[in-house]
């Protein structure tokens, strides 16, 4: 993997770059859709490569280790040929699988045994069999098995927590090093920066990740239920040690207004559930603010859904028309939240690329979030 960083903004520490995988190049700050399961939920494939066009999508550990198993993966050729998706993929690690099923798992140093939430069996996860399951998914860029800690956290645990996570990441390395790829291509290994909300952590944290010179940074435990400017601060305080030349990248975050704020304190990398979930229950992002499709309003509003440069599928249709699919429960209705709000997040991160470039990110960003922040 190469990462190559092409601009800084003159008046933040946001940074338009290209990071070269073995299934394409990604240009960066980028945001990957979430496939949880070997697809990002209510898109056909044909059109989340035509349509939304994303530079690399996200794979689940923890759900595709459960179904449908690592043995029909590797039998598929790995989780490019069994999606037919041709470009990069990241897969997290199963760590935070075991921060959400809090009353379902026991964490010991050896690593995790968890009960599945669909059958009630019982499963083992260790920092050395997370990486073997990536091995076998087949990610492009492959995590390392951590702690995601609750919020609020107590400090003592906070730290212990880190520190065990610190234990196993030198386990993953160890571990990656030794065993072959499965494929006939390289996968690229990111260790994550933990420490809940507690600067003295992050900067402990960002400086033993930094230290392992893996390809890439990632930064997690964040987006947990912390106020938003105890997510900046965090960020900002791990941004200043990470190091320049290597892609960060900020797990399950976030809001629209959360990632413009985040590019700018010099994040690349994100992913997140919410556009996608929330389009399901009719939460509609766009460059004015949020849309609650089903609200009654709508109910005779014959308005495209949406007439900017990001919508592909919005102009054939009202929002009238999205609010009776809605109210009568057609799926049709979710695809086409669920495309809107994806077209709308590949938009933004692509904007902010090009306002980094053209050296007017902050003017631009500000302006952004002041429009985004209001409910229509």
């Amino acid at each position: 993997m190469k990462f190559n960083l092409i601009q800084k903004d003159i008046s933040s520490s946001a940074r338009a770059a290209t990071l070269t995988t073995d299934h394409g190049i990604i240009e960066t700050p980028i945001f990957m859709p979430v496939g949880t399961a070997a697809t990002v939920k209510g898109v056909h494939q044909r059109e989340l490569k035509q349509d939304v066009q994303p530079d690399i999508i996200l794979g689940n550990t923890y759900h595709l280790y459960l179904r449908p198993g690592t043995e029909i993966l590797k039998q598929a050729g790995g989780l490019h040929r069994f999606m037919n998706w041709s470009g990069p993929i990241l897969t997290d690690s199963g760590g935070y699988q075991v921060y959400s099923l809090s009353s379902n798992r026991k964490i010991k140093e050896e690593g995790v045994t968890f009960k599945s939430h669909i059958d009630g069996s019982l499963h083992f996860f260790s920092p050395e069999r997370a990486v073997e399951i990536q091995r076998e998914i087949g990610g492009d860029i492959i995590m390392a098995f951590d702690e995601c800690t609750p919020y609020p956290c107590d400090y003592d645990y906070a730290k212990k927590s880190m520190q065990m996570t610190h234990r196993w990441l030198d386990r993953c390395i160890a571990h990656d090093k030794k065993i072959p790829f499965e494929y006939d291509y390289r996968q690229s290994f990111f260790p994550i920066v933990q420490g809940s909300v507690y600067k003295d952590l992050r900067k402990e944290s960002a400086d033993y990740i930094a230290s392992k010179e893996a390809p890439g940074n990632a930064i997690g435990g964040l987006s947990v239920g912390e106020p938003a400017e105890e997510m900046y601060a965090m960020t900002e305080t791990v941004c200043d040690r990470l190091p320049e030349d290597k892609p960060r990248y900020l797990m399950g975050v976030g809001t629209p207004i959360n990632i413009l704020e985040n590019i700018a304190l010099g994040i690349d990398m994100f992913d997140c559930v919410m556009p996608t979930r929330n389009a399901r229950n009719g939460m509609l992002f766009t460059v004015e603010g949020t849309i609650n499709i089903k609200n009654k309003k709508w109910e005779n509003d014959f308005s495209p859904i949406d007439t900017a440069a990001y919508c592909y599928v919005d102009t054939d249709y009202s929002k009238a028309y999205l609010r009776h699919l809605f109210t009568v429960n057609e799926m049709l209705g979710k695809q086409i939240a669920t495309l809107h709000n994806l077209s709308f997040y590949l938009w933004l991160v692509r904007e902010a690329r090009k306002h980094i470039l053209e050296g007017d990110f902050c003017l631009w960003k500000n302006q952004m979030c002041r429009q985004m922040d209001k409910r229509l």
